[in-house]
């Protein structure tokens, strides 16, 4: 958007699975901002600019970026040039940035000719700032490092940058909210990350998309951007106090003023004495007329100080005006402070909560009810002691699995209630939290607000009850809680003379749905340690009885978490010694990957990743979830293998050896270097994917075979039956001996057929991984193929060529030629070590699962040749 006389907001979407709804958000912020210019004074205007980035799949591919950050760059100065012409033209722009195109906003500053001066304020929606969402390979792993140190090392460089952070909440399945938290110092005043749920005049979570074109939303974002122009210089603000000032404003609290300043005003009793009380009881309830009038409620301070440590206040007259002042002359209250800058929204009502120890020079607490325009609302008011309303109460343990519950009974006499919730400071907890309210006397009242609120991290999430009623309330964190930081909070605001029972449990569900959004990135690893364990499986049974394990019973023994998992745990403990670390560094190994960042202040590894420590005990979880999905994975490969040989049937000639699909040696030869060529030249994805589908023909033919053989073995029972019988006699008995020795030889080679057919199907699940991890930079390249024929950079060349060898080569594999080979029994100890060390370096490294299973895949390749 720019400014009609100087300055210019950028506003640039992307989003993680298409780009194609680019011009949406761009569309609602310039159809919103024009409406709202149109309806001011002045001669404001706002110019919308959106960046195309051709729809490229960044969030997975990370060989982009780069370039999309310097045509980001190239885009402001186009832009800015179109304002030449004028006398006083935008020296910045303000990015929006939806998705990945947050984090391309704040690459900026890692350019080294960028002039931090064009950009004065990003405002970044569900951008995963702390780290990718998957890391696929190693370009989107080093330019979040990159990211990362500039905003980190040289903060005080970028203090004049401000950048606001809105995480979708728990709907947005593509991006958790707690990787949208900012990756800054501790107390960087210019910086805020918050959450829809949390959002004043929002308060709901949005998927991925929807928040580009969340009403609430873009009016929160046009409305701060109109507050940010100076009045004087008619351009956006560069006071970055001011600029915090109104974010804050817009989705944190929304006050009566943006700016914490006292402002004196003057009430004077005498105008309209009629329309003051003074208020003598505890508490404040009063309903206006139809009928407009001007009412005051005084409430004095003096005999309620010892007594009391709070005033609380609340109204559902929503029009964001000055309400509730303090006098300081106790007479004539000529003189008053304006009290009203604390207020908060809530969905049915405002809220303002005053400390009695910040009004050592208020002597009377003035409560404007006055409704000229005849809108009637309701105004309750009372004195606190908040010590008395605080009640605590234990999170029940992950393990109770919610058979116990913590309960706690308010009697309500107040009209607000702070329940602590002890122990609830893990994003793996999980909580039901039901509110049941029961009041005597049913009249009109206002409804329940209940809030969770999260002192570390913008998530609060509110629910609006009514009253009496029975409220479900879901109990779950974004992030952990940092140390030093205070738990979370149940904030009741509550009807006055009613009860309330507040009931808490673990919920199972919601805890396994936890584990698994912030460790879903461990299940494939977990998938490929389970199929590489059943390759090794295939390999000691092939040693031992020259025959293949059936694939499903040798995915079932993949499952072994003691055999993988109690070493990786060894060496983690072995890495608290510094002997042990010294060791580790002579040898040049990477660090050990640990589970995912639960906490907005977080420790990094050298590529950027935030690692924290997770509960070992949920290992075997990961396992088992990506056994799981191994052995379902494998059994629709079995299914898809019969469908599609069933389809080809027809296109081959029945065959009865155990070789077919098979390739000479020549033109395996020479099919493997066009492959690595073509890879060279192209897309290494490209070549991968093609060496999967030649191994792919070898399994589909092996299927068409065992069929085949299985078909024409139909009347072998009956022969051999007839011949135990004694049958036939003298030369015929001779013939039926001929006979009966045909169909054990056919068996024999149904056997090894469908041994070879169980081992190359295992060999083929275990190929399937590769080329699902590869699978954005073929895409990308697709997508792209118009541009260039080559992909640059292409995530796949280191791989590509010794990947596409061992494909090639395991086509000719079989039962036989691995019985045979003397390298068996060292290839069938392999795939263990490679397992250990796929748990140990790959969680936050997904790309390394390629590289170990063609660590483990080579030797076996070497079997064929030896």
């Amino acid at each position: 958007m720019s400014h009609l006389r100087g300055q210019v907001v950028l506003c640039e979407v992307q989003d993680l699975r298409t780009s194609s709804n680019n011009v949406v958000p761009a569309r609602s912020l310039g159809s919103v901002a024009l409406r709202k210019a149109e309806d001011m004074e002045g001669d404001l205007h706002f110019n919308v600019f959106t960046v195309d980035f051709n729809e490229e799949l960044v969030a997975l591919y990370g060989g982009s970026l780069l370039r999309q950050t310097h045509f980001l760059h190239e885009s402001i100065k186009a832009i800015l040039r179109l304002y030449k012409h004028l006398k006083t033209p935008p020296q910045s722009v303000v990015l929006v940035g939806h998705s990945m195109g947050g984090v391309v906003a704040r690459a900026l500053f890692t350019l080294p000719r960028f002039n931090t001066n064009l950009v004065s304020l990003i405002i970044t929606q569900a951008s995963p700032h702390l780290a990718p969402v998957l890391a696929l390979d190693p370009y989107l792993l080093d330019f979040y490092s990159a990211v990362r140190q500039k905003w980190v090392n040289q903060a005080k460089k970028l203090r004049n940058v401000t950048v606001l952070s809105v995480g979708g909440g728990y709907r947005d399945y593509q991006v958790r909210s707690g990787l949208t938290s900012l990756p800054c110092p501790p107390g960087d005043p210019n910086k805020l990350s918050l959450v829809a749920t949390a959002v004043p005049r929002t308060w709901v979570s949005t998927d991925h998309l929807s928040i580009v074109w969340c009403k609430e939303l873009v009016l929160a974002t046009v409305r701060a951007l109109f507050d940010l122009i100076d009045p004087e210089t008619r351009q956006f603000s560069v006071n970055p106090e001011k600029k915090m000032a109104v974010l804050s404003h817009h989705f944190i609290r929304h006050p009566v003023r943006m700016l914490a300043e006292t402002q004196v005003t003057s009430v004077s009793i005498s105008d309209f004495p009629e329309a003051w009380s003074e208020v003598n009881t505890l508490r404040l309830a009063y309903s206006t007329p139809k009928e407009g009038q001007v009412k005051y409620f005084l409430f004095a301070l003096s005999s309620r100080r010892k007594a009391y440590s709070h005033f609380y206040c609340r109204s559902n007259n929503l029009e964001m005006s000055s309400w509730v002042y303090g006098c300081v002359n106790a007479s004539s209250c000529v003189h008053t402070v304006d009290l009203s800058t604390g207020t908060e929204l809530l969905p049915p009502y405002k809220v303002l909560v005053l400390s009695l120890s910040n009004l050592s020079s208020v002597t009377h607490l003035l409560v404007s009810a006055s409704n000229l325009n005849g809108k009637q609302f309701t105004v309750e008011c009372e004195w606190q002691r908040q010590e008395f309303q605080t009640l605590s109460v234990p999170a029940p343990h992950v393990l109770s699995f919610g058979l116990t519950a913590s309960d706690v009974s308010v009697n309500s006499s107040g009209l607000l209630h702070i329940i602590q919730l002890q122990h609830f400071h893990q994003v793996y907890q999980a909580l039901r939290i039901n509110v049941a309210s029961q009041c005597k006397v049913h009249k009109d009242r206002l409804p329940n607000v209940y809030r969770i609120h999260v002192p570390w991290f913008g998530e609060d999430s509110l629910t609006t009850a009514s009253v009496p009623s029975v409220t479900e309330i879901s109990g779950m964190l974004h992030t952990s809680r940092p140390d030093n930081s205070s738990g979370v909070f149940l904030l009741l605001h509550t009807a006055p003379n009613c009860q309330y029972k507040v009931s808490v449990r673990t919920s199972l569900p919601r805890v396994l749905g936890q584990i698994l959004r912030f460790c879903g990135p461990m299940v494939p690893v977990y998938t490929a340690v389970t199929l590489l364990l059943a390759c090794r499986r295939q390999l000691c049974s092939i040693l031992k009885s020259r025959r293949s394990a059936d694939m499903s019973q040798a995915v079932g023994k993949g499952l072994q978490p003691h055999q993988v998992n109690l070493p990786v745990y060894i060496l983690h403990m072995l890495m608290s010694c510094s002997w042990f670390q010294e060791v580790w560094s002579v040898l040049y190994l990477p660090p050990m990957d640990a589970l995912p960042s639960t906490t907005p202040d977080m420790t990094f590894h050298e590529g950027g990743v935030p690692v924290e420590e997770w509960p070992h005990p949920l290992s075997p979880l990961f396992y088992i979830w990506g056994a799981a999905v191994a052995f379902w994975g494998s059994a629709l490969l079995r299914l898809i293998v019969r469908l599609i040989s069933l389809i080809l049937a027809p296109l081959h000639r029945p065959s009865v050896s155990r070789d077919c699909g098979t390739l000479p040696r020549r033109t395996l030869f020479l099919i493997t270097l066009s492959l690595t060529v073509m890879g060279g030249v192209s897309c290494g994805a490209l070549s991968i994917f093609a060496a999967f589908l030649l191994h792919l023909y070898r399994v589909l033919r092996l299927q068409m075979t065992e069929r085949s053989l299985s078909h024409m073995l139909n009347l072998a029972p009956r022969q051999h039956k007839e011949a135990e019988n004694g049958s036939v006699e003298g030369d015929s008995q001779s013939r039926s001996t001929e006979c009966n020795v045909a169909p054990l030889l056919s068996e024999c080679a149904l056997q090894e057929v469908r041994d070879d057919l169980q081992l190359h199907l295992c060999l083929s699940a275990l190929f399937t991984l590769p080329v699902m991890l590869i699978a954005p930079s073929l895409i990308h390249w697709i997508r792209n193929l118009r541009y260039s024929p080559q992909l640059d950079p292409d995530p796949c060349w280191p791989l590509s060529a010794p990947l596409i060898i061992v494909y090639m080569l395991l086509i000719n594999c079989n039962t036989l030629k691995l019985s045979n080979s003397k390298l068996l029994p060292l290839t069938s100890c392999i795939p263990l070590p490679m397992s250990i060390a796929m748990v140990t370096f790959s969680p936050l490294h997904l790309y390394r699962v390629s590289y170990f299973l063609l660590a483990a895949l080579v030797p076996l390749a070497s079997c064929v040749l030896l």
